[in-house]
């Protein structure tokens, strides 16, 4: 889960896009990066940190140009070096960069052919690295001092062919545009828009359509499945399918809990996806137990909150805010260690006994990932008071690991993993547990763009879109994620920082 954004204007970028980076800061707050192009001229600042820490006023006066793009990273393998920040940069042909948000399955292969076949040299572990090569690779294949647009698509076809996975990418080509790609199944969200100036119309491709509107940029529509949007630094445009066989399967989780909820992905309003995500949820409630004795649904801020207002409004049942947050703690989900995120929780959340006390709560939260969070929160739900703490997840139990860009915990790490709900209930220390059904979920979402023929809901099912996940790959990955791996990798780099500082 990355946020990707590129702006072709009539003026200079590095505000703009600088701007969109904070808006879709919640998507990685692992690192940032821009690089905007002045006539054959690149200008890049990227390093670790939140937007606001990487960008002071001597860089964003050397980022000159009326085109660029930007990145928010989130690790999807539990890399924290500043290398692996992006956007990523070839100097062949013309001089590339490109931010990616998603994860290819195939990187490891694309790596080693790229190698011993292209001759191109990855420098990084990053898959983005990868996918700008073979971006790259293709378009140098082509052998042209000047390219066009139709090359552009022609170099994005190839990629199509030869990646597996997810990827929404942005790439630059310096001096020529910015070309806006997106996987043969549409996993991770990609929308574009225009605004009119006095000079000019301005475009702009971003992950989500908040990002647009904050800029004042009119959403035009998605970039679909296997759809390349050229945008060139003349001021054209053009959109081309470039995939052989696309299908519409979109991550379903983007709807749950990655994106705003004031944003709109394949023409789906995340906040009215949430609210039937709610309906469903009450229905569900009134069939198990129709004679609940719930005085009070509470919310754990903040993504939850559109859900649990409308299933309290569906069950008869008040509606409290009884956790209040505090905005300077990042979202515990996408937290880089374990420790790292049980510490927050407290820090993050506090409860407001009177909401609590001698009360029968239902707790509400988009999802329920390891447990541990959701079993701190109860806890505190009864040291507030309590009387009886029940527990209602938006989103089925999470019983599989993420493959295309959500470094969710291996299948060991998720709490719903080979157990029944009562058992997970138990767990978490809730009196009782209820999540929702699949297709229940599916159908929250669907109801907003009926052309959307699938989901990848393998979070919940196991069952991998791409087709091509492979149990050996789930180990690698399975290898790469856990915490006690990452932990290996931390020790590793705080060891060479030692010597370093000892030498």
């Amino acid at each position: 889960m990355c946020g990707i954004v590129g702006i072709v204007s009539r003026n200079p970028v590095n505000q703009s896009i600088y701007d969109a980076l904070t808006i879709l800061q919640h998507r990685g707050q692992d690192a940032a990066g821009i690089m905007t192009c002045e006539g054959s001229k690149l200008y890049l600042r990227k390093d670790n940190g939140l937007v606001r820490d990487v960008f002071h006023t001597r860089h964003m006066l050397r980022l000159k140009g009326n085109m660029g793009i930007g990145h928010v990273r989130y690790p999807t393998a539990g890399c924290e070096s500043s290398a692996e920040a992006q956007p990523f940069y070839v100097n062949s042909p013309y001089g590339i960069t490109l931010a990616h948000n998603g994860n290819l399955v195939n990187a490891g292969a694309l790596k080693e052919h790229l190698f011993r076949e292209d001759l191109r040299h990855i420098n990084t572990d990053s898959d983005s690295e990868v996918l700008l090569n073979v971006f790259a690779h293709e378009l140098q294949r082509l052998g042209k001092l000047r390219i066009n647009e139709e090359d552009i698509f022609a170099a994005v076809a190839e990629v199509h062919r030869r990646c597996r996975g997810a990827y929404a990418a942005v790439a630059m080509v310096t001096g020529f545009g910015i070309v806006a790609f997106r996987d043969p199944f549409g996993i991770r969200p990609l929308v574009y828009g225009r605004r009119e100036t006095e000079r000019g119309t301005e475009f702009m491709a971003a992950s989500e359509s908040v990002a647009l509107d904050s800029l004042g940029f009119e959403l035009i529509d998605d970039v679909r499945p296997g759809e390349a949007l050229f945008l060139g630094a003349d001021g054209s445009m053009a959109i081309r399918q470039c995939a052989d066989h696309p299908r519409y399967a979109p991550c379903i989780f983007e709807h749950v809990y990655l994106a705003r909820p004031d944003s709109i992905m394949d023409n789906v309003s995340v906040y009215k996806a949430r609210l039937r995500m709610g309906e469903e949820l009450a229905e569900k409630i009134l069939r198990e137990r129709p004679g609940h004795d719930i005085d009070v649904v509470i919310p754990i801020p903040d993504t939850s909150r559109t859900a649990a207002l409308q299933l309290a409004n569906k069950l008869g049942v008040k509606y409290r805010e009884g956790f209040i947050k505090n905005r300077y703690i990042g979202r515990t989900f996408i937290m880089p260690g374990q420790q790292q995120r049980k510490k927050s929780v407290r820090q993050k959340l506090n409860a407001i006994d009177l909401e609590f006390g001698g009360k029968n709560v239902m707790l509400v939260d988009d999802s329920i990932v390891r447990g541990t969070t959701s079993q701190q929160i109860i806890q505190m739900a009864r040291d507030a008071g309590a009387r009886r703490v029940y527990f209602a997840s938006a989103a089925p139990p999470v019983r599989y690991p993420n493959v295309y860009g959500i470094d969710m915990p291996t299948s060991d790490e998720l709490i719903a993993h080979g157990r029944s709900v009562e058992e997970i209930a138990a767990e978490i220390g809730a009196d009782w547990l209820v999540f929702q059904d699949l297709e229940d979920l599916v159908e929250a979402v669907r109801r907003g763009n009926p052309d959307i023929t699938d989901f990848d809901t393998s979070v919940f099912t196991g069952t991998y879109v791409s087709g091509d996940v492979t149990p050996e790959y789930l180990q690698r990955l399975e290898d790469q994620r856990s915490d006690s791996a990452k932990e290996q990798r931390r020790l590793a780099d705080h060891e060479v920082i030692e010597l370093h500082n000892s030498a």
